[in-house]
């Protein structure tokens, strides 16, 4: 099995892990806030880190169903370095969150995760695709180019 086609299932299964730990902290939230939180806390305090909480997990899905329609639609899943970073940044994602969500870390921490393991990921799919018309342009005319130095 070649290191591109092992490459692209460890993408999805890590992928996938990555997600089903965001969904379930979405859905099991309410210890996470009250870890955010003093002992004596109001309920504005609460509501105040729950939306906190829940603007970064929506932040979040966008960029999952960005890099899935990257991911699906095959353009970028055959790209080995692509590959490996996206592996490594959502095994990295996944290992933190577990501890985010079983050790109660503070939502702050949250932030720094979705820094690290999401945005240099999803901004790396996003950018070969949009520079991809700019590169198939200059592709074309470069071989136009050379068939007429060639004559």
């Amino acid at each position: 099995m070649s290191a591109v086609s092992s490459l692209v299932p460890a993408r999805f299964l890590t992928l996938t892990a990555h997600l089903v730990i965001v969904i379930t902290i979405f859905w099991s939230r309410e210890n996470n806030v009250e870890a955010c939180l003093p002992l004596d806390f109001t309920q504005d305090q609460y509501d105040k880190e729950d939306t906190k909480l829940v603007v970064a997990l929506s932040v979040t899905m966008g960029l999952f169903a960005i890099e899935l329609a990257g991911f699906f639609s095959g353009v970028s899943m055959f790209n080995c370095t692509q590959g490996l970073l996206s592996t490594a940044a959502h095994a990295s994602a996944s290992v933190a969150l577990l501890f985010f969500l079983f050790e109660q870390w503070a939502c702050e921490i949250y932030w720094w995760i979705l820094a690290f393991c999401r945005l240099v990921d999803a901004l790396l799919i996003m950018l070969p695709s949009s520079l991809s018309p700019v590169v198939f342009s200059l592709h074309l005319w470069r071989s136009y180019s050379s068939s007429q130095c060639s004559d």
